[in-house]
């Protein structure tokens, strides 16, 4: 399965809603978990991702790292619905993806399962299309392992990736995968989940790469 069959399916899908405008779902294929997180849909979404002042989180003893506050609360939101899943010993393998926001969240989420669940982090992956981005401060080595295998990718003008801007301290964690050409699309045009789609199709024809998730199983969302 590869990453713009990935993200057609992220972007398609029903989703589960729960306080703070926080919207996800999962399916279980086997022992992988798969976990999205929804774009923005409405206003109280806006307001989050506007809502970009740091606010400390706290993890593994005195170990603080900083994170998008509106980003946080509506994590924060949806955590809990998912604790049974994720916490599931039958579980051997989690996948988080979101686009936009929802990429934000995947974010927040892929640092959760990575603490939570020890046992997985060598088979956890992450894939944030379209992502703003999330982490506050300095990228300690040690923090940047939490999101070794994540990926955010970006069609390269997409405006929602460039922000909040790195004069204010905010950076991108794991890996950035650009795809697409520059200037061919406008910063705001170039989030648009069809020309994502495009420019993902394109890229996988030009470089052969195919992700290897098992979808082919899934038959209906939940």
């Amino acid at each position: 399965m590869n990453l713009s069959q990935l993200f057609r399916r992220c972007v398609e899908r029903a989703y589960i809603h729960v306080e703070n405008a926080g919207d996800y779902a999962t399916d279980r294929i086997g022992e992988t978990l798969y976990i999205y997180l929804q774009a923005s849909d409405g206003l109280m979404d806006w307001k989050n991702n506007l809502d970009f002042p740091a606010k400390p989180y706290r993890r593994m003893g005195h170990t603080v790292w900083f994170a998008h506050r509106g980003f946080l609360r509506v994590w924060k939101s949806i955590a809990p619905h998912l604790e049974r899943e994720v916490m599931d010993g039958s579980v051997k393998r989690i996948i988080t993806v979101g686009y936009s926001h929802g990429a934000a969240l995947a974010v927040l989420c892929h640092e959760d399962v990575w603490y939570r669940r020890p046992d997985l982090r060598e088979t956890l992956e992450g894939y944030g299309f379209g992502c703003p981005r999330v982490f506050w401060g300095l990228r300690t080595r040690e923090l940047m392992r939490r999101w070794e295998h994540f990926t955010v990718i970006r069609n390269i003008d997409d405006l929602v990736t460039h922000v909040p801007p790195v004069w204010l301290g905010y950076s991108h964690v794991g890996s950035l995968l650009e795809i697409g050409e520059r200037e061919k699309y406008t910063a705001i045009n170039a989030h648009r989940p069809q020309n994502i789609l495009a420019e993902l199709q394109r890229w996988e024809q030009k470089t052969a790469a195919t992700v290897q998730l098992p979808l082919d199983k899934i038959t209906a969302p939940c």
